[in-house]
């Protein structure tokens, strides 16, 4: 499955295309009565080659429910998934129930092709996480525009050999920014700048954890070069200046940072189960040494990906459509597929259960309970209005600030600035 600080893709053009779609301005997007019958399309992001079995058992199962309905699979490959939506969305051939992450249900829900099932379906709210149901709100639209699915937060894995050298305590890495900061100033000066303890510049997430207010209340405007996002902007300044933040930050991938993670040059990583397999097998000596912890945050929220259905509100059939994405959503199916997968359910008491909170001595059963720990907490950072180009302008102004081209308070300002006008080309 695609790694969720990499899925939530921006709907490359899609708002160009919302005020001007013919016939979008007179969908309603706030009813799906009908009778549950007949055929729907279902579309999903890259799920088929793993999971093919499960949704083949799912549809049956839906289908045996609610006789003389038919669910129309489609599964499109991740490459190029929001151009596809786009295409699709422009041309009125949007499939009836959509798989998306809540930056692709926001321009859809402003071209009104996407049903507010708050007025649409309410009975279903309160069988969901209100931080999960809360996620693909739209700042300045009333509504929620998908209903949530799965969800993800991934560990931060620190080595702890590497602390104990540094004279850190290895039972007690950094929750807090603060604590990392010093923690990391501390390594990169007794390592004598051989160990950094992080291999990635901040994005919009730590931004978020740090308790940057990163949007104006009626989401009209980025607000993450406020003092307090030029101050943590300073603080990844002294960390890279120090050797803190590995030389490479700027230009790493996810892929390179672990594998520097692996060599044993970076302290502390991001990750999932699949790595703990994988360190097991190719590095025995970082394995025996691996911590487990969350993300650090000033907020007491770790962050927080969903994925979620979306029900076309163009759509011919709505009725059979909310059926089918709320059963795929439902508790019981949402649980079956936790199992299948490393993801965890976004419905009520699911993670409550003994399969996220009883230990059984594997490695695979460690990180999914450290996760779902912080989930019952957790948030989506991201805004769902900020857009793969705005991400690409955050990213550039980080590196400029960190690498002294620009002053911090400079650099974010030209990035908000550039944020917001893309926003008001909206």
């Amino acid at each position: 499955m695609r790694k969720f600080r990499i899925a939530a893709l921006a709907l490359v053009g899609v708002l160009a295309f919302s005020a001007c779609t013919v016939g979008t301005q007179n969908v309603d997007t706030t009813s799906a009565e009908g009778e549950i019958s007949g055929t729907i399309t279902f579309q999903t992001w890259s799920l088929r080659a793993a999971y093919r079995d499960y949704f083949e058992k799912l549809i049956d199962d839906f289908e045996k429910k609610y006789p003389g309905t038919h669910v129309k699979w489609i599964d499109q490959p991740a490459e190029g998934y929001a151009d596809k939506i786009s295409a699709d969305a422009a041309g009125g051939t949007l499939p009836d129930v959509v798989n998306v992450s809540p930056d692709l249900a926001a321009p859809l829900a402003k071209a009104h092709l996407a049903l507010d099932l708050d007025r649409a379906a309410p009975q279903y709210r309160d069988e969901y996480l209100p931080a999960a149901w809360k996620s693909s709100r739209i700042p300045g639209m009333k509504g929620t525009y998908a209903f949530p699915w799965y969800l993800n937060t991934g560990p931060l894995f620190y080595n702890k050999k590497l602390f104990a050298q540094a004279g850190l305590d290895p039972d007690d890495p950094p929750r807090t920014y603060d604590e990392l900061f010093r923690d990391a100033l501390t390594m990169a000066k007794r390592s004598k700048g051989r160990i950094a303890t992080l291999a990635s510049v901040p994005t919009i997430e730590d931004f978020g954890r740090y308790g940057v207010r990163l949007m104006n209340k009626s989401g009209t405007a980025f607000t993450f070069d406020e003092p307090k996002g030029v101050e943590l902007l300073r603080r990844y300044k002294k960390l890279y200046q120090a050797g803190a933040l590995d030389r490479q930050a700027f230009t790493s991938t996810p892929e390179q940072a672990g594998r520097k993670f692996m060599q044993q040059s970076v302290a502390m990583n991001p990750g999932s189960a699949l790595d703990l397999d994988k360190f097991k097998k190719d590095a025995p000596s970082l394995y025996k040494n691996i911590g487990i912890t969350d993300a650090p945050n000033n907020t007491g929220s770790p962050n927080m990906y969903v994925q979620g259905l979306m029900v076309n509100a163009a759509g011919d059939n709505k009725a059979t459509a909310v059926a089918f994405a709320h059963f795929v959503t439902n508790a019981e199916n949402q649980m079956a597929f936790a199992h299948e997968t490393t993801v965890f359910p976004s419905t009520k008491g699911a993670l409550d259960t003994e399969y996220f909170t009883r230990q059984d001595g594997t490695d695979k059963t460690r990180v999914r309970i450290a996760s779902a720990k912080s989930l019952d907490t957790a948030v989506n950072y991201t805004p769902v209005l900020l857009s793969e180009d705005m991400k690409t302008a955050l990213q550039n102004a980080v590196t400029r600030a960190l690498r002294g081209d620009e002053s911090p308070e400079k650099a974010l300002k030209r990035a908000a600035e550039e944020c917001n006008r893309l926003l008001r080309l909206g």
